[in-house]
């Protein structure tokens, strides 16, 4: 009886564990989907019983998927970086902390090298005045769209053309914020990620004449160093607006947009 009770119990917790993510995992011991595998690992209880079973299968799924990938095969980064979280701990999840440091990193190395060799890494298509974006009719019968001109267009291409002298100040002061971790310091990094296939500029507005105006290219990204305090983030993306207010106490990223591909 008392182990009839503990398998009963049991499965009402992978049941309700299931439920909670919002995911069905029932059938999951076998999947042999590396993607499904690792997302279970990922939204599982610690204490769930398929981890000791799973955990080692992904991981040699993984293994062979490397082992047989061809050449240039952009997945077997990622798995490789997979791999090495899941011989650290239970899985590729990583907190905000840890995603915080691994941008911070990407984010020193970038403009180390742009400090190198002395010019944006950036690459980036100029912005046109002309029909940036297109989008469908509401009327579905007549099958027309709607087109939405880039009114910053000259204004983005004018921010992104730093002359060298501008762009090394701007790189060393980046990058000088990024290794500080003084709380008491005055400014801090603000990054901004653009998903979008449109070039933006996004416009934080502070206190009195404390404006910033941050131009950040399609399916790219760019930073910038901010006094600390309260602001309004505004841009238009893809031709919708786009606004939040934010306060800025210690470095913050801000994804904008999403690819329409």
């Amino acid at each position: 009886m008392k182990k009839l009770f503990l398998l009963f119990t049991t499965l009402l917790f992978v049941c309700l564990s299931a439920q909670k993510q919002g995911k069905d995992y029932s059938n999951i011991l076998k999947s042999k989907s590396i993607y499904e595998i690792n997302a279970f690992l990922r939204d599982a209880h610690p204490d769930d019983p398929r981890r000791s079973v799973l955990k080692p299968k992904v991981m040699e799924l993984m293994k062979d998927y490397i082992k047989n990938a061809p050449p240039g095969d952009q997945k077997v980064r990622q798995m490789q970086d997979w791999l090495a979280m899941l011989k650290r701990k239970s899985s590729t999840k990583i907190t905000f902390d840890e995603m915080n440091a691994i941008i911070k990193q990407k984010q020193i190395a970038k403009y180390q090298k742009e400090l190198q060799v002395g010019q944006s890494a950036i690459v980036y298509t100029k912005s046109s005045p002309q029909n940036v974006y297109v989008t469908p009719s509401a009327t579905a019968k007549t099958k027309t769209t709607a087109v939405i001109a880039d009114n910053e267009a000259s204004e983005f291409n004018m921010l992104m053309a730093d002359n060298p002298v501008e762009h090394k100040n701007k790189t060393v002061k980046i990058l000088n914020s990024l290794f500080d971790n003084d709380p008491n310091a005055k400014e801090c990094i603000v990054m901004i990620e653009n998903k979008s296939d449109c070039n933006i500029i996004v416009r934080i507005e502070g206190i009195g004449n404390t404006k910033y105006r941050l131009p950040v290219p399609a399916h790219g990204d760019n930073s910038m160093v901010i006094q600390k305090g309260d602001y309004l983030f505004t841009s238009i993306v893809c031709g919708a607006q786009y606004a939040s207010q934010k306060t800025i106490q210690k470095p913050l990223m801000v994804a904008l947009g999403s690819s329409s591909k």
